[in-house]
């Protein structure tokens, strides 16, 4: 289930991740053109996994359904696994994330990811209005598992659902009288905590940490999940993923100036304004104070950003560190060109193949 391709030099798996947003001054159609540039630029070089994240009312963000954006990609890739980390399970019925992904896989069967989270992927007033309800998040698991019974089409009899089937699906094959689909999609577990680390050791499911959002406590989470980790039919042994920011260029001083872009966008966040991607320029002249400044810089600095060199020393790092499987790398700069020239960059650095 889990075997990669040779990714020249480097000792991991390396990925993808984009937001699939444009930048201050930049429309929502050159964002999604710029995110199918740069799925198509990683399927040339051969990276492993593109994965697209759920958001909402996100200036910055465009891709609000993953699973839309996955369908164009479909026609627009041929190696690169291509999937969402992630769906945001409580903002949906999982029968529809069952149906909608069965049928990403029958269009490029054995390509799809389909990486499960439990935050909301927006601000408290938008949740509302995605999830009519405060407790959507204490069901998780339970959402999870119902997934993954609509997916396999296994509820036990009895079973409220046992006589409901998601459609492309093994029922839908065994009713046409054809092979049961000879793939399905990979789920993933996502998340930043121990909360995710144990769920996905007790489904014996692959695990998937993003470390771009703050200083968490991988160490610990990545122990917990090897140490408490059950096989499953679908997973034998543990298997690990951890995301990173990252912007590469051939000046280190470019880099950071993208990498700025980012960090301006989580303050805004914090500060309750709209998440939105102002250029280098905007960023540098803004009038930050002595608390805006720190936090500024520390974004700045949690990026990997700096040449190929230097991004690949810090990921070489991170992945002895942690011992992870594969490293993601998250892509998200205001300028135009700038994430394909960061993963084009990185694969030349490892030698990784250029293919037509």
């Amino acid at each position: 289930m889990h075997s990669v391709p040779t990714f020249g030099s480097a000792p991991f798996a390396l990925s993808v991740h984009t937001g699939g947003g444009p930048g201050v001054g930049h429309t929502a159609e050159e964002g999604l053109a710029d995110t199918i540039r740069l799925a198509r630029t990683a399927d040339r070089h051969g990276y492993h996994r593109f994965w697209m994240s759920e958001h909402y009312a996100m200036p910055a963000l465009s891709v609000a359904s993953p699973p839309l954006m996955l369908a164009r990609l479909t026609a627009d890739t041929e190696r690169i696994r291509l999937g969402a980390g992630g769906v945001m399970l409580p903002n949906h019925a999982p029968l529809v994330i069952a149906e909608q992904f069965g049928m990403l896989d029958a269009l490029a069967p054995g390509r799809i990811d389909l990486g499960l989270g439990r935050a909301p992927g927006t601000d408290n007033a938008t949740a509302a209005a995605l999830r009519r309800g405060a407790g959507a998040n204490d069901t998780f698991p339970q959402q999870v598992a119902e997934l993954l019974g609509f997916l396999a089409d296994d509820f036990p009899s009895g079973h409220p659902f046992h006589d409901v089937h998601a459609v492309p699906g093994p029922w839908q094959a065994a009713q046409n009288r054809v092979a049961a689909p000879a793939t399905n999609p990979q789920v993933w577990i996502l998340g930043s905590s121990p909360y995710s680390a144990h769920l996905a050791a007790h489904l014996g499911r692959p695990y998937a940490f993003a470390l771009q959002f703050g200083d968490a406590d991988i160490t610990t989470a990545m122990r917990i999940y090897r140490e408490n980790f059950t096989p499953s039919e679908v997973l034998e042994h543990p298997h690990s993923l951890v995301s990173v920011s990252a912007v590469v260029a051939e000046d280190a001083t470019d880099a950071r100036r993208e990498a700025s872009t980012s960090a301006m966008a989580m303050l805004r966040m914090f500060k309750r304004e709209p998440y939105t991607l102002l250029s280098p320029e905007e960023v540098a002249a803004h009038p930050a104070t002595a608390q805006e400044r720190a936090v500024l810089d520390t974004y700045t600095d949690r990026a990997y950003a700096g040449t190929a060199e230097t991004a690949a020393r810090r990921l070489e790092e991170l992945h002895e560190q942690t011992g992870v499987d594969e490293v993601m790398v998250v892509l998200g700069s205001h300028s135009r060109g700038a994430d394909e020239r960061t993963i084009a960059l990185l694969a030349e650095h490892y030698g990784m193949p250029a293919n037509p």
